[in-house]
């Protein structure tokens, strides 16, 4: 026990003596969470559009500015011509037109019925998506207030009332649905890079020879070298999950310490894969390149920034495996359903067993390469 705690005194000692690695620790997690938790939406406003209201009718014009005092679009330009407002498209000084023909409001108070019409640039499919559904929300709106309101309507009709209520997240903010994923990312990158990062550190300087010809046992100088980066990561979790409560408001229903539950066995997990990369490489670029390239994948596949149930079942089959996914779920089923430990057993068990596959695979790999 002595000389872990003699390893784990060198270990702090030279991590805040290296000026690289305390930018990574202290700046990368309030950065992540201050940034990306803005940024990474797929929420979008200020949307400028263009009108061709070829009716001029009241109708019309309450249309228009249906869009308008929404929080989604600015009003561009208004014109008589289609082709004219197309060239907004081009110079994406707009990326809807409104299109209303003549005798939009006659057909309606006559039949009941009228049509209108949206251009969308789709040039980003996903965002085009949005915009529809934005602009077809709007008009269903404005299109059951004049039905309400009209004497097309007989008086024996009744229309259908509609309640709806969000659960978990009742605003639909989507800084409470983006918070925990980061903050599973902030601990994945803790976790992999830095600590893959440290141990390829010492073969670069040369000092890894000096180590193993020492009497330290091996199993030692694994938990000395990966303690510290254990403890920061666990660290960084709580200062994020306090970041998240006091700065952006994100609940937390559930209980912190079975987060933190989680985060200690899913820390070795991560730990692991760190070391296993350090076997591997020679050099800290090397490392970092690697960890990269995996983190990515895991990151973009863990449901992060795109729900796992909308990916194709092939992806959803390699989702099942992987560690991110696991606890991204896990941590937004804790923050924002309250759930209990009963209802992240399973994955707390798929941690552990993942924990001990990929450590003994690591300790396996690094005795090879002694």
């Amino acid at each position: 026990m002595r000389t872990i705690l003699v390893i784990l005194k060198k270990e702090f000692l030279q991590i805040f003596r290296n000026r690289a690695m305390i930018p990574l620790i202290v700046f990368m997690p309030l950065f992540q969470l201050l940034i990306l938790s803005n940024a990474a939406t797929y929420e979008i406003k200020n949307i400028k559009f263009n009108v061709v209201d070829l009716d001029q009718s009241y109708f019309s014009r309450e249309l228009v500015s249906k869009f308008t005092a929404s929080n989604y679009f600015i009003l561009n330009e208004s014109s008589f011509s289609v082709e004219k407002s197309l060239e907004s498209f081009k110079t994406y000084d707009a990326r809807l037109i409104v299109y209303i023909p003549k005798n939009f409001e006659r057909d309606f108070r006559t039949s009941g019925k009228s049509e209108v019409q949206f251009l969308i640039n789709a040039e980003d499919a996903s965002a085009a998506g949005i915009i529809n559904n934005y602009a077809v929300n709007i008009t269903r709106q404005y299109n059951s207030e004049i039905v309400t309101k009209s004497s097309v309507i007989p008086e024996k009709t009744s229309l259908i009332n509609i309640n709806y209520s969000n659960w978990y997240n009742p605003e639909l903010d989507y800084t409470t649905y983006m918070v925990p994923g980061i903050l599973v990312a902030l601990v994945t990158l803790i976790g992999s890079f830095l600590s893959g990062m440290n141990i390829v550190k010492e073969k670069e300087l040369g000092t890894i020879e000096q180590l193993n010809v020492t009497p330290i046992k091996k199993y030692q100088f694994i938990i000395g070298k990966l303690l510290p980066f254990w403890i920061i990561g666990i660290a960084e979790l709580i200062f994020g999950l306090n970041l998240g409560l006091y700065i952006f408001g994100v609940p937390l229903l559930g209980s912190p310490f079975l987060i933190l539950l989680l985060a200690s066995v899913y820390m070795f997990v991560v730990l692991g894969i760190g070391l296993l990369i350090s076997t591997v490489t020679h050099t800290q670029q090397q490392a970092m390149f690697i960890a990269w390239f995996f983190m990515v994948l895991f990151m973009l596949m863990g449901g992060i920034f795109t729900p796992v149930e909308s990916m194709p079942d092939w992806a959803q089959t390699i989702a099942y495996f992987n560690p991110i996914a696991k606890f991204n779920g896990a941590m937004r089923m804790i923050m924002l359903k309250g759930s209990q430990l009963k209802d992240v057993v399973p994955v707390l068990n798929f941690f552990a067993v993942y924990a001990v596959i990929i450590m003994s695979l690591a300790v396996w790999r690094y005795r090879k390469t002694e």
